[in-house]
């Protein structure tokens, strides 16, 4: 009886995990190169790195999420068995020592680029050096 159940709401389960993505993906940019060709400039460049850190921050923490849930339901489903319960620990640790390496890496990128790219008011935001003004194009700060 357990196995036609489980045959009937694996589709949906499935269904939803792929679904949720779409969903959860709204604040990426809509697209991650912003320009085409020849209009490229040193402002495009900045962007261009700030989506793609940005992309990877959200895919990192959205597939630590997964696995995350992984390791919980096999450790909840492990029925006593050591084996199973070791093996979703080590999911665990694995995935959380990932995680922060990852978020440690972004941490450093950020602060090496505020310390390169500094304002005159003291450490400013490196993704905001090309200012866009309305009329004049992009536009480098002092």
């Amino acid at each position: 009886m357990t196995r036609r159940i489980a045959g009937i709401f694996l589709p949906f389960l499935v269904l939803i995990l792929l679904a949720v993505p779409f969903f959860a993906f709204a604040q990426l940019p809509d697209k991650i190169v912003p320009c085409k060709g020849v209009d490229c400039n040193i402002c495009h460049l900045e962007q261009l790195a700030q989506n793609v850190l940005n992309a990877g921050i959200a895919i990192a923490v959205f597939l630590s999420a997964v696995l995350f849930a992984y390791a919980g339901w096999k450790y909840m489903t492990a029925g006593g068995n050591i084996g199973k319960a070791t093996q979703a620990r080590e999911i665990f640790t694995n995935v959380a020592i990932g995680l922060v390496i990852i978020l440690a890496g972004w941490l450093v990128v950020d602060t090496i680029m505020k310390t390169l790219v500094k304002e005159h008011a003291g450490f400013g935001p490196w993704n905001k050096i090309c200012a866009i003004q309305p009329g004049r194009g992009p536009d480098i700060r002092n």
